[in-house]
């Protein structure tokens, strides 16, 4: 009895550390979700103090920091900025800069951070830089449909690097022992600095890979400006002060009301630090991806909270939207934390050693842009400064780091404001920016995802245009180029141009391959039961050498040949009468032909049996097929659609039988709604498409 406790013990108590081990790697794996990693490494990694090599660091830290300043401080990051400290070294990993950033569910500010790596690297060539997120080696995923065949996520591994600017890949040896210098397993991070800084040009990345890098990232850093959206906001002049000294925190608050839960809205029954009396029109600068957020919250303030909104119909009615939104994130912000916050938690900035440094350096660098010291200007940029020097350069551990809403309450304890000079201030605001961005029309969409599938037209062809000029031969070309392509177990390869040269075939390679792991075939065989490598080289007449066999192989294969032509022949006799044969398309139907040598043939037919078989007109039953398939799609997406569209070929709108909108009264006559839903062309519960292309946005 007592072994069957102590081993039930011991059952339980491994499932309890194999249960929490596995909690463990998923809360790692969670906390990991859309964050980008980055690491700078220093060539050539001679062997050093780590005291002395550890103060090398620190001082590339603030060269880079300084130097990037007047591009990292005014942007505006959706969650974390960028940023650098040391790391030493662990294992085979030398010491090296190193950075983590929570770009969430802005995509941009992880490609904004490869700008800034690839910079880093072209301003530093002492340096080497590597890059990836919680996908992988992302870089790759971009450059996918250039990739050599030979690289794939399971030899991915320190791999990529940013080295003189440029992406580099270290490449594999073709044969073991080809090239030295390369390992035929992944490289460690030694091995590939010593590979980098020793063979530079030869593991340059391909120009198409780097292409489709630098395409993603074209545009900084005047994209910046191209990514904010100005908008008027009605809000309380707390928080249009707080604005004005840290713009950053704009994303704290959209995050704060876009995540918010029941018991954030507890504290925004009764507004305690934002009082809705003293709201005055401000303009407040989002990212894209800020406003869009806040926009699409629908969201209906409690009564208590003193927040009204005009009728929809008002011209500010979007103002006192965003405005009743934004105040609810503050406010949210600011009840997850005491009014007597730890005073411990105010670190000074400029008691730190490396701020006067760094406030030289950002004078050579010409951030203050010849400001004169001590206007209201240059005390802005420098608020602005010593903020992103406390994020960035000189973070304090998590435990003393101030949270968003105790700066939000020490910025209010500590800026005095006037309400009636913000008043005047809202009198003459610049005007706001247009928001048509947030709708896409089909034809936007479709032209995205030809430059998201790096192809561009070159010059814009009218709907009518295409429709006349198009040519439905491209369709049944793309599909025999895709039938003569190689397919794995890892999938087929599309061609993206018709006119591409098919892969050649090796039958007799194939077939002695074949031959290797199942043995040599038997000399004599049935003929009713053939191998397998016989029927794949029995296609025609041409796949047969027949000058590699033997004189008594020669004579079986072609009685091989002769009984399989006719079990061929004799099937298509007994199909061509059935639904099968009657379904496909010959020449002979499409031909003119008279009515009485139809009969005539007909007759003949049934009386001998054996009709003469037409050919099938393949083309046609393949575009014809295709186009069927296409046009039940509705619009939506499908395999026709998205098997042609892989393969480059984009067909023209099915504009045939498209009525007008559907009325609420035939939309309440379906069988599964009784609501009407009027921002949509069609019925969203039976799928009653009405507009095949707004309905693919729709669900898209």
């Amino acid at each position: 009895m007592l072994l069957l406790h102590c081993s039930m013990w011991f059952i339980f108590w491994n499932f309890k550390c194999s249960f929490q081990r596995r909690m463990e790697e998923t809360m790692k794996l969670a906390t990991m979700e859309d964050t980008v990693e980055y690491c700078l490494f220093l060539i050539p990694d001679e062997s050093r103090d780590s005291d002395k090599h550890e103060e090398v660091l620190q001082k590339y830290i603030e060269r880079i920091m300084t130097r990037f300043a007047p591009m990292l401080v005014p942007y505006i990051w959706q969650n974390q900025p960028f940023n650098l400290k040391y790391k030493p070294g662990k294992g085979s990993v030398p010491a090296h800069m190193f950075g983590v950033t929570k770009f969430g569910d802005n995509i941009e500010d992880e490609w904004f951070i490869v700008y800034v790596i690839k910079q880093i690297t072209k301003e530093f060539p002492e340096l080497v830089a590597r890059i990836e997120d919680n996908d992988g080696e992302f870089l790759l995923i971009e450059a996918a449909d250039f990739l050599p065949k030979w690289l794939d996520p399971d030899n991915s591994t320190n791999r990529v690097f940013f080295h003189h600017g440029e992406l580099c890949i270290i490449p594999a040896p073709r044969k073991p022992g080809a090239e030295s210098w390369l390992p035929t397993t992944p490289p460690t991070i030694p091995q590939a600095l010593n590979i980098i800084a020793a063979h530079p040009e030869k593991i340059l990345a391909s120009e198409s890979i780097r292409a489709a890098v630098s395409r993603r990232i074209r545009g900084y850093p005047e994209k910046i400006q191209v990514s904010l959206h100005r908008a008027h906001c009605f809000l309380p002049a707390g928080i249009v002060a707080v604005l004005k000294q840290r713009p950053r925190l704009v994303s704290a608050a959209v995050q704060a009301f876009y995540l918010r839960d029941p018991i954030d809205l507890r504290a925004c029954r009764v507004f305690k630090t934002f009082l809705p009396e003293t709201r005055i029109m401000t303009s407040v600068t989002f990212t894209k991806c800020l406003y869009a957020q806040l926009v699409q919250q629908r969201f209906v303030p409690d009564r208590r909270s003193g927040y009204r909104l005009p009728p929809p119909s008002d011209p500010q009615y979007r103002a006192h939207e965003l405005g009743m939104k934004l105040a609810h994130g503050f406010e949210i912000l600011c009840s997850k934390c005491s009014p007597h916050f730890s005073d411990c938690k105010k670190s000074l900035v400029t008691a730190s050693p490396l701020w006067a440094s760094f406030l030289a350096s950002l004078k050579k660098n010409d951030y203050f842009k010849g400001l004169i010291e001590g206007s209201v200007q240059y005390r802005e940029r420098l608020e602005m400064a010593e903020n992103y020097f406390q994020l960035s350069v000189n973070r304090p551990e998590s435990s003393l780091a101030m949270s968003p809403g105790e700066e939000i309450l020490t910025l209010l304890q500590t800026i005095p404001f006037d309400i009636e000079d913000l008043k005047k201030e809202a009198a003459n605001l610049p005007p706001e920016d247009d928001d048509q961005w947030l709708d896409l029309s089909p034809d936007q969409l479709d032209q995205l995802l030809q430059e998201a599938a790096g192809k561009k037209e070159s010059e814009s062809i009218s709907k009518e245009e295409k429709e006349q000029n198009y040519d439905l031969t491209q369709v049944s070309e793309s599909m025999k180029a895709f039938i003569s392509k190689v397919s794995t177990h890892k999938g087929a390869e599309l061609p993206r141009e018709p006119s591409e040269a098919p892969i050649t075939f090796d039958a007799d390679s194939f077939l002695n391959y074949f031959d290797k792991i199942l043995g040599p075939r038997p000399h004599e065989s049935d003929s009713d039961d053939l191998d397998e490598e016989e029927f794949e080289c029995l296609d025609s007449d041409d796949d047969l050498d027949f000058e590699t066999h033997e004189p008594g192989e020669e004579a079986s294969l072609k009685g091989t040949l002769d009984n399989l032509k006719s079990y061929m022949a004799q099937m298509d006799q007994e199909l061509a009468h059935t639904c099968i044969g009657k379904s496909f398309t010959t020449r002979k139907q499409v031909e003119p032909v008279s009515q009485t040598t139809d009969n005539n043939s007909d007759q003949e037919d049934s009386d001998t049996g054996e009709s003469v078989m037409a050919p099938v007109d393949v083309d046609l039953n393949l575009v014809s097929n295709i186009l069927e398939s296409y046009s039940s799609q509705a619009g939506l997406a499908g395999p026709a659609s998205n098997l042609l569209q892989s393969m480059g070929v984009q067909l023209p709108d099915n504009t045939d039988h498209r009525p007008t909108r559907i009325s609420t009264k035939e939309e309440t006559k379906c069988s599964r709604s009784t609501a009407s839903v009027p921002q949509k062309d069609h019925c969203s519960f039976c799928h009653t498409s009405q507009n095949p292309r707004r309905d693919a946005l729709w669900d898209l």
